[in-house]
């Protein structure tokens, strides 16, 4: 008892959003493995979009220059943004193997 307030296991629970159930180690690579190709996938599509949508307009069938610059700008971002994350995970593995066990 703590403060006159009793303390018991039964009144402790895990927030809701840890409560879910972790699968094998199995299952964790597979996840993984499907949300890094919907990534890879996603970067893929943006790309795509841009350059279609760029040559649609060197070809004169698309007048709106602005939405043809975001399209290329998100291309870019992307692009960018998936770099530095496998900048990121690379160093990261670098540095796991530097560790000593």
């Amino acid at each position: 008892m703590i403060n006159n307030i009793p303390i018991s296991s039964n009144h402790i629970q895990p927030p809701e959003h840890t409560s879910t159930k972790l699968g094998s180690p199995a299952e964790a690579h597979s996840q993984f493995s499907a949300h890094l190709k919907d990534a890879v996938e996603n970067v893929n599509q943006t790309n795509k979009t841009s350059d279609e949508m760029t040559q649609d307009l060197a070809n004169g069938e698309v007048d709106d220059l602005h939405e043809v610059m975001i399209a290329s700008e998100k291309a870019s971002i992307t692009t960018q943004t998936s770099v530095e994350i496998r900048n990121k995970v690379v160093d990261a593995y670098k540095e796991i193997m530097r560790m000593q066990v």
